[in-house]
C-alpha cells in the first residue's frame, strides 16, 4: 500500500493539464531582448531583394528600404540587428569594409537615425568584401595572413565604430583578431564598445545559403584552415579562452545547432555572456521543410529557439527572430 501511494503522489502530467500552467512551470523562456537579427545590406537605391535558398530573408539597400525593416522590427520588441555588407567592388585587400562611407557604414548611421536605441552589432570580416572571397589578406601562395589580417581587421572594426556602431563583432577567425581590434578601438577612444567574438565559429557546410546571400563564397579553397574543426570541442575551449584573454566582452559558438554540446560546455566554462548562432542552413532546412509540407514550421521554431535558449545561450542570433515574434503574439491574442 506504501509503495502504491507514492506512485499515486508522483503524478507529472499534473503541471501539463493546460497551456497557462505549462507556461507558469517552463523552464526556459526567450525574451525578445535576447534576439538578434542578421540583416544584409547592399549598396543601391530602393532594393528589397529576394534570396532564393532563404525564403523570407532580403537584401536592403542603406535607404528607406532599411528604415522599414528597422521599424518592422522595433515593432516586435527587436532591440539589435547584425550587418553584413554587400559592397558595389571588391578588391584583393577588400577596402570596401574599411570605407568611412561603405555600406555597412552607411546602414549604421541610417538605423541610428531612425531608432538610435537599436542596437547595431557589425560584422568584422573580410570575405563579402575581397575578390578571392577568403576572410582576409593572401600572401603569393594564396594562404590568409594571419597578422597582416588582424591590421585590416582593426581597421573595419574601428570604422563601425566612427560610424556608431554599438558592437563590433570579428569572424575572421584570425589567430589573436580580438587584441588587435582592442588595441585599435582602444588607442581612438573607443575604450567603452565591446566586442562580441566569434570565439567558436566552426568550418561548416550550413553556411551555404549565407554565402549566396551574402556574395562570400571563396573563389577556390576552403576555410578549414582558419575555421574550426567541426570534430573538436577543446579546440572551441582554447580558442574562446584565448579570446576572453583578450579582451572579449561577448563570445559566441556558431553554428547552433549541430553544436549545442559546444554550447552547454561554454556556459558551464565562461562567465560571459554567450551567444549562438542559428545560421543560415539551419533556417533554409527548418524552410525548405515547411514549404514541402513535412513539418509544423511554427513548433519547429519554437523547438529550435528553445533548445538553443536550454543549452546555455544568452543571445540568440537569428533569421527567425521576427517570424517567432510575430507568431507568439498571435498565441497570446487567440
Amino acid at each position: 500500500m506504501e509503495h502504491i501511494g507514492r506512485t499515486e503522489r508522483e503524478r507529472p502530467r499534473r503541471l501539463r493539464s493546460s497551456p497557462k500552467l505549462r507556461a507558469l512551470v517552463s523552464e526556459t523562456s526567450i525574451d525578445p531582448s535576447h534576439l538578434v537579427t542578421p540583416i544584409f545590406v547592399k549598396e543601391g537605391a530602393g532594393t528589397k531583394e529576394k534570396i532564393d535558398a532563404m525564403p523570407g530573408v532580403f537584401r536592403f539597400s542603406p535607404d528607406e528600404e532599411l528604415e522599414k525593416e528597422i521599424n518592422e522590427l522595433s515593432s516586435l520588441g527587436i532591440n539589435a540587428v547584425l550587418l553584413f555588407g554587400l559592397p558595389a567592388q571588391k578588391d584583393q585587400v577588400g577596402s570596401e569594409a574599411y570605407n568611412p562611407d561603405g555600406v555597412v557604414q552607411k546602414a549604421i548611421r541610417r538605423i541610428k537615425r531612425v531608432n538610435e536605441d537599436m542596437i547595431v552589432v557589425s560584422d568584422v570580416c573580410m570575405c563579402e568584401y575581397t575578390q578571392h572571397g577568403h576572410c582576409g589578406i593572401l600572401d603569393r601562395n594564396g594562404v590568409v595572413e594571419n597578422d597582416k589580417t588582424n591590421e585590416y581587421l582593426g581597421r573595419i572594426a574601428l570604422s563601425h565604430a566612427k560610424a556608431g556602431a554599438d558592437i563590433v563583432a570579428p569572424s575572421a577567425m584570425m589567430d589573436g583578431q580580438v587584441r588587435a581590434i582592442r588595441q585599435s578601438l582602444d588607442t581612438e577612444g573607443f575604450e567603452s564598445l565591446p566586442i562580441m567574438a566569434y570565439s567558436a565559429k566552426y568550418a561548416s557546410a550550413f553556411y551555404g545559403p549565407f554565402r549566396e546571400a551574402a556574395g562570400s563564397a571563396p573563389r577556390f579553397g576552403d576555410r578549414k584552415s582558419y575555421q574550426m574543426d567541426s570534430r573538436n570541442v577543446r579546440e572551441a575551449i582554447r580558442e574562446t579562452q584565448l579570446d576572453v584573454d583578450q579582451g572579449a566582452d561577448i563570445i559566441m559558438v556558431k553554428p547552433a545547432l549541430p553544436y549545442l554540446d559546444v554550447i552547454s560546455e561554454m556556459k558551464r566554462r565562461f562567465a560571459l555572456p554567450l551567444a549562438a548562432y542559428n545560421v543560415s542552413g539551419e533556417y533554409s532546412m527548418i524552410k525548405a521543410a515547411s514549404i514541402n509540407g513535412w513539418i509544423e514550421e511554427e513548433r519547429v521554431v519554437e523547438e529550435t529557439l528553445h533548445s538553443i535558449k536550454r543549452a546555455g545561450a544568452d543571445i540568440i542570433i537569428t533569421y527567425f527572430a521576427k517570424q517567432y515574434l510575430s507568431s507568439s503574439r498571435r498565441s497570446k491574442s487567440s
